[in-house]
């Protein structure tokens, strides 16, 4: 079925006033909690088909997320629909105002390859407690993943408001080409520029969830402890995340430390030889793993490095000695290869961040309260964490977004919703008594003076 056919279908269902009951939009999520629950392990075994997730971390990094951003969702849903009074000025008494959150339409959510159940499902918590219909394309890259969707979610949620569509560019491309109400796009930078070009043609807003450069910050503090945040936040799902960090800043005599404590914690997580470790994920295809061999001559091995095409195995590598010219540091690496770089001090951390487009997530390792004021105060990211990495992803009432490059909007939790609704003002004015005739012309000198009091 054509783009343009499956939009007039889910419209069609739209204008019947279906979707926006709170009774439909609780049963649509409570089917939701069903399918990750009862097909947990249909779930797991696509992703680690695709990615090498073992079932634990599929469960931890992508069921378990939406299985709590839909348990949110479902205990805030009746505040969150409710209408909210709006104070009216005393020149418009008597009157009421409020405004009242409204279903778009008919929304397009694209998922990426790296997280292709969690990316898909998260966003659609939202809009389903906003009361839309969607359609989703999962990643084609991720084909174990998306033909699971495919076949579950049509058994689980309403099959006239929720639509998975698979295959590749060209499919998306006939997508982007209908005038949705919404689209949602999570992935890269390149491609989220064609994504809002096409939904430019319709005049539609975008959620871009993009990625960028995510700086880790080591100042002070406990190293170690340090080390193994950065490593499990860094080396999860092969480094295939939007907000791994992506490059580490720290000082001189901090850095030789933090490379040997870094080494440490990848061997007590994957073992001395994590290619045979279960719970060490493979690069998506071919084509990456070639761009991130190539980027391993840009600086000094000093742990890690092996790696094997066949396997698609890239070891979880630490890099000294990198140059911030070099390619390595130009783009998101999206892989495990972790640059470690020296400044001066946390001014001069800033200072290099501050110089390139802003990040999805900028991390500060330190054990200084006032350092975390001034890093919030002037790093400019799409979110800030402190002595910890990716895990604030798994705060439903934290909003999730970039800024600038690194992405337009945000969702999790209200967010979610709010990024799914239009909030509708709503002004209403008895007639028994026509107050406004004071605003009506004539104008003589008796209004103008009255006005001018009153307004």
């Amino acid at each position: 079925m054509s783009g343009a056919a499956i939009l007039q279908d889910h419209k069609r269902y739209f204008h019947t006033g279906a979707t926006r009951p709170v009774e439909w939009r609780r049963g649509q999520l409570q089917a939701l909690l069903r399918l990750l629950t009862e097909r947990e392990d249909t779930l797991t075994d696509a992703l680690e088909k695709d990615l090498g997730k073992s079932r634990t971390e599929a469960f931890i990094s992508e069921v378990a997320l939406v299985r709590a951003e839909t348990d949110y969702a479902l205990k805030h849903l009746d505040r969150w629909m409710a209408p909210a009074k709006v104070s009216v000025p005393l020149g418009l008494q008597p009157a009421k105002a409020w405004t009242q959150p409204r279903p778009l339409g008919t929304v397009l959510i694209i998922g990426p390859w790296n997280y292709p159940l969690q990316l898909v499902l998260a966003p659609l918590v939202g809009a389903l407690a906003a009361g839309n219909t969607a359609v989703l394309k999962p990643s084609e890259l991720a084909l174990a993943t998306s033909s699971v969707l495919a076949e579950l979610v049509p058994q689980y949620l309403d099959r006239s408001a929720v639509t998975v569509v698979e295959g590749g560019v060209d499919v998306s491309t006939d997508l982007l080409a209908q005038p949705f109400d919404h689209i949602f796009y999570t992935g890269g930078e390149r491609v989220g520029k064609i994504v809002m070009k096409a939904a430019a043609e319709h005049l539609t807003p975008v959620t871009l969830e993009l990625g960028g450069k995510s700086p880790a910050v080591v100042v002070c503090g406990d190293l170690k402890a340090a080390a193994r945040r950065i490593a499990y936040g860094k080396f999860m799902n092969a480094a295939q995340t939007c907000v791994a960090p992506d490059y580490i800043l720290t000082t001189p005599a901090a850095a030789p430390a933090l490379a040997l404590a870094l080494s440490e914690a990848v061997r007590e997580f994957y073992g001395s030889d994590p290619q045979t470790s279960g719970d060490y994920g493979r690069i998506l295809n071919d084509h990456h793993f070639d761009r991130l061999v190539t980027l391993l001559g840009d600086g000094t091995v000093v742990a890690g490095g092996r790696h094997e095409r066949s396997d698609r195995y890239i070891e979880p590598t630490i890099l000294r000695d990198v140059d911030p010219a070099s390619p390595l540091m130009q783009e998101e690496i999206f892989g495990p290869l972790l640059p470690i770089l020296e400044v001066e001090d946390l001014d001069d951390a800033i200072r290099f961040i501050g110089e390139r487009p802003h990040p999805l997530a900028a991390y500060l390792f330190s054990d200084r309260e006032e350092h975390l004021d001034v890093f919030t105060e002037q790093v400019q990211a799409g979110g800030i964490a402190h002595n910890v990495c990716t895990i604030q992803l798994a705060v439903p009432g934290l909003p999730f977004g970039g800024v600038g490059a690194s992405g337009t909007g945000s969702y999790h939790g209200r967010q979610s919703f709010d990024t799914f609704s239009h909030l509708q003002p709503v002004f209403s004015k008895p007639t028994a008594v026509d107050t406004l005739r004071l605003a009506y012309p004539p104008f003589g000198a008796l209004k103008r003076k009255l006005l001018r009091r009153l307004l």
